[in-house]
């Protein structure tokens, strides 16, 4: 710092002020000693800095999946949310498995995060000591929990697969299967499958067309090996709707090699508005969550709580929004 302030031309202090982003420090000083610093090659070492102010700057989340765009979605909304506060984020991977989430929540904790983030409402005993014990801000998403933590930025994932049933019926399809949902792990794929128990029973009909595709996360190939069993067992069935848009696209592939018509034969419909359920033929239809919606919402939330312009325990209820394409009536 010292070698940078000589450079620049200022005082060691303005230079950490500059890193800083202090109003005190002018936009022609700030550009020269971030020059200074680039020439130097110097990355200002925030640790003293925050052991003085008792911040670390940063936001905790965990996803239960890396390779999941939906998530990555999520993420990204999140991170341009916050960057303009300074505020980066720290990632941890729980791989569905609650367990793992208890493993990470408590060592990201130790690292004193300006706020955490955790995607569903489901966890040990233990997590949710943790997190109610925090004193920081807890945000669950992608779900409504009942009984949340904190605060809450998600929606039903039940209800809107009750919707997409309810769309199926009033077009006269009653013979209706669901693929995926039946691992304990993928909480949300749970409830997904719960929606579609609970809107086949409302309308008098088979609840029973269940169709397991293995553990979460569930791959294009289970998809497709689901709906081989499916047309093997089922053959009368009209329609199936699938716990994401990567299983749908695995059966609606399962079809094509098969020979049978989409929607002519079955309709298929996914969940999460991917981008390969608006470019695969024919195109899916599918449910829209809004993921980036969920991270922005999330961002703003946890600066209004940082900036004390929220006190109470906040839940924003994001809408899905069900989107008919090819593959359906």
């Amino acid at each position: 710092m010292a070698d940078v302030a000589r450079v620049a031309g200022v005082s060691p202090m303005t230079v950490s002020r500059a890193f800083k982003r202090d109003a005190s420090v002018s936009d022609a000083t700030r550009s020269a000693i971030l020059e200074a610093a680039d020439a130097l090659g110097y990355v200002f070492d925030s640790t003293a800095s925050n052991l003085r102010s008792q911040r670390t700057d940063f936001v905790a989340v965990t996803i239960p999946s890396i390779n999941n765009a939906n998530f990555a979605d999520t993420v990204r909304g999140l991170s341009e949310g916050l960057k303009e506060r300074g505020l980066q984020i720290l990632l941890g991977y729980t791989d569905y498995d609650v367990r793992e989430e208890e493993r990470l929540v408590e060592q990201l904790l130790r690292r004193r995060p300006e706020a955490i983030v955790v995607t569903g409402g489901h966890h040990t005993p233990r997590t949710r000591r943790l997190l109610e014990n925090s004193g920081i801000p807890v945000v669950e998403t992608w779900d409504l929990p009942v009984a949340p933590v904190g605060h809450v930025v998600g929606f039903s994932n039940a209800a809107a697969v009750h919707a997409m049933v309810d769309h199926f019926v009033s077009l006269a399809i009653t013979r209706i299967a669901f693929i995926g949902g039946d691992a304990d792990r993928d909480t949300r794929g749970t409830d997904r499958r719960a929606g579609f128990i609970s809107a086949m029973r409302a309308h008098g009909l088979d609840a029973g067309r269940l169709i397991a595709a293995g553990t979460p996360p569930i791959s294009m190939k289970e998809g497709a090996d689901a709906m081989g069993r499916l047309l093997d067992t089922m053959p009368d069935t009209q329609a199936v709707i699938c716990v994401s848009d990567l299983s749908a696209f695995g059966a609606l592939t399962e079809c094509q090699r098969r020979g049978v018509s989409v929607p002519g034969q079955i309709a298929v419909a996914g969940f999460g508005n991917y981008e390969i359920a608006g470019i695969c033929v024919p195109s899916l239809t599918t449910i829209n969550p809004f993921p980036d919606e969920i991270g922005k919402r999330t961002a703003s939330l946890i600066l209004d709580v940082l900036d004390g312009k929220q006190t109470g325990s906040a839940a924003i209820a994001i809408k899905p929004v069900l989107i008919r394409r090819q593959s359906s009536p």
